[in-house]
């Protein structure tokens, strides 16, 4: 039987191979560092250490910084990116283990195959990894409103939050999250039916002012009341997944047509409440809004205006009010390879087309054709 010992002794070999074949090179050579050659471990100095280890993969630094006090210092104080989707068993003792020797983590992806996190593992990144911006939890099914309380008093700096996947969270603990959590700029609620509620979205939209992304698709909770506080509170919104919202109205997007005049995505997938009167609403807030700049900046304005938009399913909308809308955003595209205007299901919308598919159709029209 293999003896502990030698499989970490194993261990840290292929470790020192894998570091030594990223400072030379991948050569497989000796590395040369002031006359002298690194052959073994312990003669790799501390600054060409914390040069190699961000360009090795997270397994192989977490294995490093184990070799010794002085790696284990060096490593833990300058590694500030660390995955753990590699962990398909043992993710949490894992986390448990490495939350208070890397304390200046400010990047940190925990996606799972299947649910392994607690939360005494989220409360242990809590306690010790307050420089955490980037937090990927997602697919976490057996966390519970304790790590969102956990992580609103440790980690208050986050900007960018994956919880999409943790059905078990509520809106209570969101609201709470948001107290603290105020520099918010990028979150994904995509299945978290609980949370995503209209008191958790004026929750957000009162106290996240700087969020660019929002996912909420599939959550069915989600009504006018909700997205309308985002709107009024969230100026700064670009890209909002609405898919599956079913509840939702025209109210809402005109709402983000009038406030979020740097909306770039919308996906409005099976919100099949959507009318007309919403994609007016769009069109006509790209004018409405910005007039000065719609005059004297136009080919700004280009690059500012919608560039994708999903109306899947939303089967109220006729032909006028989309074509008013992919002739008024010129990012829209109907054509093939390019598809920013996304209309799967609608068949009363199979008319409508962007410019360059009419332009395309133009072209081939008046190519010649010879003589049979």
């Amino acid at each position: 039987m293999i003896s502990k010992a030698k499989v970490r002794s194993e261990e840290l070999n292929s470790c020192f191979e894998k570091l030594l074949m990223v400072a030379a090179g991948n050569s497989g050579v000796g590395v040369r560092m002031e006359g002298a050659v690194i052959t073994e471990w312990k003669d790799i100095p501390m600054e060409l250490l914390l040069r190699i280890v961000p360009l090795v993969d997270d397994r192989t630094a977490i294995v490093a910084s184990g070799v010794c006090c002085g790696w284990r210092d060096a490593i833990c104080f300058g590694l500030t990116q660390l995955s753990l989707s590699w962990c398909r068993k043992n993710m949490n003792n894992l986390v448990l283990s490495l939350a208070p020797k890397f304390t200046r983590l400010q990047t940190l992806i925990l996606r799972q195959e299947y649910p392994q996190l607690e939360d005494n593992a989220v409360e242990a990144i809590a306690n010790f990894c307050h420089d955490i911006q980037e937090l990927d939890l997602s697919k976490s099914f057996k966390l519970s409103d304790h790590s969102l309380y956990a992580l609103a008093r440790g980690c208050p700096n986050i900007t960018k939050l994956n919880i999409s996947g943790c059905t078990s969270f509520s809106d209570g603990a969101l609201e709470y999250l948001t107290n603290f959590c105020q520099k918010l700029k990028i979150l994904n609620l995509c299945g978290c039916v609980k949370a995503a509620t209209d008191r958790a979205l004026q929750a957000i939209g009162r106290n996240c002012k700087m969020l660019q992304s929002l996912n909420l698709g599939w959550c069915d909770n989600v009504g006018d009341i909700g997205v309308m506080s985002l709107a009024y509170g969230c100026p700064d919104l670009k890209c909002l997944d609405l898919c599956g919202c079913v509840r939702i109205t025209d109210d809402s997007v005109i709402a983000l047509a009038d406030k979020c005049l740097h909306l770039r995505s919308l996906d409005l997938y099976y919100c099949r409440n959507i009318t007309d009167r919403a994609m007016y609403s769009l069109a006509h807030s790209r004018v409405n809004n910005k007039p000065s700049l719609w005059q004297s900046m136009k080919g700004r304005y280009d690059e500012e205006g919608l560039r994708s938009l999903n109306i899947s399913q939303c089967t109220a909308l006729t032909p006028s009010a989309v074509q008013t809308l992919c002739d008024t955003f010129p990012a829209l595209h109907t054509c093939s390879g390019r598809h920013t205007l996304v209309m799967s299901g609608c068949l009363s919308l199979t008319s409508v087309h962007c410019a360059c598919a009419v332009q395309a159709h133009r072209t081939l029209n008046t190519i010649p054709h010879t003589a049979h």
